[in-house]
């Protein structure tokens, strides 16, 4: 079990990391040059393995195997989706949430059906990172991270937070949350393969276009919406 004391102390640390982050200009690259370096990096991982295993598994698994897969680790998120939905102080994105990890989590098999989207109710994903950004702290250079991808210090602070939201820190164990992650980055890929080769196709600066792409995708999610944009989902 996580001392509570550990995990404020780290909510403290997030906002201290975020601090400088309120100035609107702040959304810079001032590392840019490290962070080139680092997507190189992540580029070769992906072409040599990541986008290779995606696309055999998009081969050999059935569409509703692969539907079954995806069900079943969007309702594992959900804990996490609801608790920063209740620190966002949104009453009807926490009602859907709550209904929808009910209903999928019963009814569902274990989410591996949908059942809720079935009866109307959307789904949405909320991390703290969001959380903090719609209490108005920015989000500060951006940083390409190791495996890991876009992020800046708000959204990696925030990612620390989820992670004591998440009831399989304290039940699954490393081999379960390992597997995890791999399923979520095999899930993610190989639901964009022809979406990235055509971005990449068509961009001039493909490091450019993904830092972009990651900032307005955070801002339509941090907004609940508002802000709407036609990139992909990183």
């Amino acid at each position: 079990m996580i001392n509570p004391g550990a995990a404020l102390l780290l909510l403290l640390a997030s906002a201290v990391l975020c601090g400088c982050a309120n100035d609107p200009g702040s959304s810079d690259d001032r590392f840019e040059q490290t962070n080139r370096s680092v997507f190189a990096f992540n580029q070769k991982v992906d072409h040599t393995i990541a986008r290779p295993v995606a696309e055999f598994y998009n081969y050999a698994v059935p569409r509703f195997a692969r539907d079954g897969f995806h069900n079943v680790l969007t309702n594992l998120d959900s804990p996490v989706t609801l608790a920063n939905d209740m620190f966002q102080a949104d009453v009807v994105r926490t009602s859907e949430t709550a209904g929808r990890l009910a209903i999928n989590s019963t009814l569902g098999l274990g989410g591996i059906v949908d059942l809720a989207s079935r009866l109307g109710i959307p789904a949405h994903n909320a991390d703290f990172g969001e959380t903090l950004g719609k209490y108005g702290i920015g989000d500060g250079p951006y940083l390409e991270l190791p495996l890991l991808g876009p992020s800046n210090p708000r959204d990696f602070a925030g990612s620390i937070i989820d992670v004591f939201f998440d009831p399989l820190t304290y039940v699954g164990g490393p081999a379960l949350e390992v597997g995890r992650e791999g399923g979520d980055v095999l899930d993610l890929r190989a639901a964009n393969i022809d979406t990235l080769d055509e971005l990449q196709q068509s961009s001039v600066d493909f490091y450019a276009t993904v830092r972009s792409a990651y900032r307005q995708h955070r801002a339509f999610e941090i907004s609940h919406g508002q802000n709407s944009s036609d990139l992909p989902n990183y």
